[in-house]
């Protein structure tokens, strides 16, 4: 049978990296095919030559047996595939259904366009996917995982023979992917090949028929899912043995507070929230999608303004009315969607890291210090390991891992005494995930006092000191950390009760 699409011997360079070499990759018709890798393994370069957004140096590829060569993402999208990028490219300004159909709007006469025929076409795909959006809502005003979907439902309308998902989980609860798992069920029976690209291993035995294994560049090795451990699969990404070490809870009962937040408010979002926060403590948040988690952080960083309640650092109450008010008190947020609000992509590392500290760098007349920029750019690539030819590589080729750890030296070059980490991992493989972990931990054993916002559970539990659980835009609880289970954290994240079962209703830290 000839296979849907084969691609081999594809090697690709960018300035400084060798992305690609010799890789090669197969899709069956009605297949899900994995593509596992750590961040930089070269998933995203491979599918992107497919897709037409990138041209291959050398190899070949072939479509139905007959080779191909895609000179952009059109003449890939005519050719029957179609790729959900990681990250979202839809118009904030337009509707759910002007995204869904851009560029193939039905017509009127004298090329009006016809919004009611759009709208309906959008709905009758949200029909199909189980999913209730109005085509009309402006897409700017849509949650993170409702756009996720929108990009999906932009997929389907194109009736692609090859869909290529990169990360389509990142942003969804666990009913959104069951969903989208249901919808991949049905275009498998309708002869459609997906190529899924995913770092959640639980997701591997549940939709992917075979899985192939990036690493530098090249492809390890092809195998099917169901006689495929996932000790295996990690060990072909990684190349090595990851260490899992345990949960070590200091003793911070003394420890001086660094922050404290007294009865937040800000709409329904934040009610009543209240916590402390010491010198040396990983603080975690955990809670459902939508349980307010961010819109503290975001409140506490003066990106959100409060309606009202105290925030207190070191013992003093501050008025923190905008997020430069918020790094002069020594406070560092990092978003949940670093591509748009902690990095520039387009600037390289040196730039990047010095992004919050210029004055640093700059003289009276406004001339940048290049050199001093330079020395203190390298100074953390060492420090944090960061990997990159050079400070001067934009961000852009940089991993997912990489980019993070750039943010990190970003904040600590300004030496703020709080960081703040939403969802310090999304998005990044399992390797750059236990890297990530470590240098948290170093960071709170240097004295840094950190609060970690993951949706990840046994994230949650490895990382935390503390976990603080919220439901609803109430804090329900605070458990200790180490000894906590998923089990605990579900139920306080699920109690819709209007009082607190936990212990610690004001989440203030008694030991541990």
């Amino acid at each position: 049978m000839t296979a849907l699409v084969s691609m081999q011997g594809i090697e690709k360079r960018f300035p400084g990296v060798h992305a690609l070499k010799q890789a090669s990759f197969e899709l069956e018709a009605g297949e899900v095919h994995a593509l596992m890798g750590e961040n930089g393994a070269g998933k995203s370069t491979l599918m992107k030559i497919l897709s037409g957004v990138y041209s291959k140096d050398a190899g070949s590829m072939t479509l139905m047996g007959n080779e191909v060569s895609f000179d952009g993402p059109r003449s890939a999208q005519d050719a029957g595939i179609c790729i959900i990028h990681q990250e979202l490219s839809l118009m904030n300004d337009l509707t759910v259904a002007q995204n869904i159909f851009i560029g193939r709007e039905p017509r009127l006469s004298f090329g009006r366009l016809n919004d009611t025929a759009l709208n309906n076409q959008a709905q009758e795909i949200f029909k199909q996917m189980n999913l209730s959006i109005n085509p009309r809502t402006v897409v700017s005003s849509l949650t993170i995982a409702k756009q996720q979907m929108v990009e999906i439902a932009k997929a389907l309308s194109y009736r692609s023979k090859i869909l290529v998902m990169d990360e389509p989980t990142a942003a969804l609860n666990d009913a959104e992917i069951a969903d989208l798992f249901v919808i991949i069920e049905k275009l498998k029976k309708e002869g459609v090949g997906i190529i899924y690209i995913s770092h959640k291993m639980d997701e591997l035995n549940r939709i992917a028929d075979r899985v192939t294994v990036m690493r530098d560049g090249e492809t390890i090795d092809t195998a099917l899912v169901a006689t495929t451990s996932t000790d295996d699969i990690i060990s072909m990404m990684v190349g090595r043995e990851l260490i899992r070490e345990s949960v070590q809870i200091p003793e911070l009962s003394n420890a001086p507070i660094v922050l404290e937040v007294e009865n937040l408010c800000r709409g329904k979002q934040i009610r009543n929230v209240s916590f402390d926060l010491r010198q040396g403590e990983i603080l975690g948040f955990a809670g459902l999608m939508g349980a307010g988690r961010t819109e503290v952080a975001r409140a506490i960083f003066g990106a959100d303004k409060i309606d009202s309640g105290t925030i207190k650092v070191h013992g003093k109450t501050v008025n923190i009315k905008s997020p430069s008010d918020a790094v002069e008190l020594g406070i560092g947020y990092l978003s949940e969607d670093r591509k748009h609000f902690g990095i520039a992509t387009g600037m390289d590392v040196r730039a990047n890291i010095a992004m919050a500290s210029m004055k640093r760098f700059t003289s009276k007349l406004g001339v940048l210090n290049e050199s001093a920029m330079r020395d203190v750019a390298n100074e953390y690539i060492e420090k944090l390991d960061i990997r990159t030819p050079s400070d001067r590589q934009e961000l852009r080729f940089l991993s997912g891992g990489n980019q993070q750890k750039v943010v990190i030296g970003k904040w600590l070059l300004r030496n703020s005494e709080v960081l703040i980490f939403d969802e310090p991992t999304r998005g990044i493989d399992v390797g750059a995930k236990a890297e990530i972990y470590k240098l948290l931990n170093q960071l709170a054993e240097l004295g840094r006092s950190i609060i970690v916002i993951s949706s990840e559970l046994p994230e949650v539990i490895r990382l935390s000191h503390r976990i603080a659980v919220m439901c609803e835009g109430r804090l329900t609880g605070i458990l200790p950390g180490g000894t906590s289970s998923q089990k605990d954290i579900m139920s306080l994240a699920t109690d819709r009760s209007d009082q607190s079962h936990s212990p610690e209703p004001t989440g203030k830290m008694s030991n541990g």
